[in-house]
């Protein structure tokens, strides 16, 4: 395919509720869409950086110059490109995780719409509905808290992550296990503790939790490997694993006995397929994260956790979790699950009319 143009779309989408981390409270998401324009079809990507660095070196308004300044004038110079071909043209630009993905998104999108293939089909999915967890923020209160899973547990969510944070971690873990018994539960750090934390953090092991999610920084897997060592609790990996090499070498220090993909950090579906087919045959679980994506990053999503190697619920939350009207029809729990998208690319398209309500600012970038 011939990259015609790309548009690069801000929308603003309120947030149902806040969402507090220990990287700070979220009110609403700033989003950057990406729509890849070429002969044969159009395609939509999202892109999940947020509106500061406070994930991961990536933001929003960072992303945006950096694709329009370097990577999409290195893609439309291009006279053929697909999927594979964006990974090979964009390599010599160092990082930019995020918003490498979302180019590329856009781009398989268009390719598979062009062909009339589905992005499950094309991953490899295994399966026509996928398990959804929630993820719960931090709270004001333990009743709130307790008020808030109850809720998730009654809409059909079959696992339930509480973020946690230094002062708020053992106390909610044990009112969550003691009120609602044997539901699927684990917790997210987002790299709150550091290894002298560790006798603390063996605390969560009484309460028989699938795993503690990025407990340590993202940048030391060699402490990963010795907290591992001191906790029952199977530690998962994040923000540390940003490639298929980070993955391995995860796996190689006994890091971590379970890995959150989330294709946006990892740099694309492509990169994240490969961290899912390493992780299988190494017997490490994985499950597929979410960044507060809109219905047109969640299709996506949806199609990656419905490979045979995802066996543990992901963030897939239905569109409701999050936004109160999404930009494409909304994904919708049915039995603890969501269905996987059968269309071709993404299988949803974005509401025109929604789009132009949200919409801050549009950017068009011609080939």
């Amino acid at each position: 395919m011939k990259i015609t143009g790309v548009e690069l779309r801000r929308i603003a989408m309120p947030l149902v509720a806040p969402f507090r981390t220990s990287f700070g409270t979220e009110h609403s998401r700033d989003v950057l869409l990406v729509r890849v324009v070429t002969p044969e079809a159009e395609g939509w990507a999202e892109c999940v950086a947020m509106g500061e660095p406070l994930y991961s070196p990536e933001y929003v308004d960072g992303a945006a110059d950096v694709m329009r300044r370097f990577m999409v004038p290195a893609l439309t110079a291009l006279q053929h490109v697909d999927a594979y071909g964006v990974g090979q043209a964009l390599e010599p630009l160092k990082g930019h995780r995020m918003a490498k993905a979302a180019l590329e998104t856009a781009v398989l999108d268009a390719q598979l719409r062009a062909s009339g293939e589905s992005f499950a089909r094309f991953l490899g999915a295994s399966r026509e509905a996928v398990p959804c967890g929630v993820s719960v923020g931090i709270m004001n209160s333990i009743p709130e808290l307790l008020d808030a899973v109850d809720g998730y547990i009654a809409e059909g969510y079959v696992r339930i992550k509480l973020k946690i944070e230094p002062g708020w971690d053992l106390e909610p873990v044990r009112a969550v296990r003691e009120r609602f018994g044997d539901v699927l539960l684990q917790v997210d750090a987002n790299a709150a503790y550091t290894l002298t934390d560790s006798a603390h953090l063996a605390g969560l092991d009484a309460f028989g939790l699938l795993l503690i999610e990025q407990p340590l920084a993202d940048d030391d897997l060699v402490q990963h490997a010795e907290l591992a060592k001191r906790l029952r609790t199977p530690v998962c990996l994040d923000e540390s694993i940003e490639s298929a090499a980070h993955a391995a070498a995860a796996i190689s220090l006994k890091a971590c006995s379970v890995i959150n993909i989330k294709p946006g950090r990892v740099g694309g579906y492509l990169e994240a397929r490969r961290i899912h087919d390493l992780c299988r045959a190494n017997g490490v679980a994985v499950w597929c994260g979410g960044m507060l994506e809109t219905g047109i990053g969640r299709a996506a999503n949806v199609a990656l956790a419905a490979l045979p190697g995802f066996t543990l619920p992901g963030d897939t939350s239905a569109s409701r979790r999050y936004f109160a009207r999404d930009v494409t029809p909304p994904f919708e729990l049915r039995d603890g699950h969501l269905d996987v998208p059968a269309g071709p690319g993404i299988g949803v398209d974005p509401d025109p009319a929604v789009l132009d309500e949200v919409t801050t600012s549009v950017e068009w970038l011609a080939g």
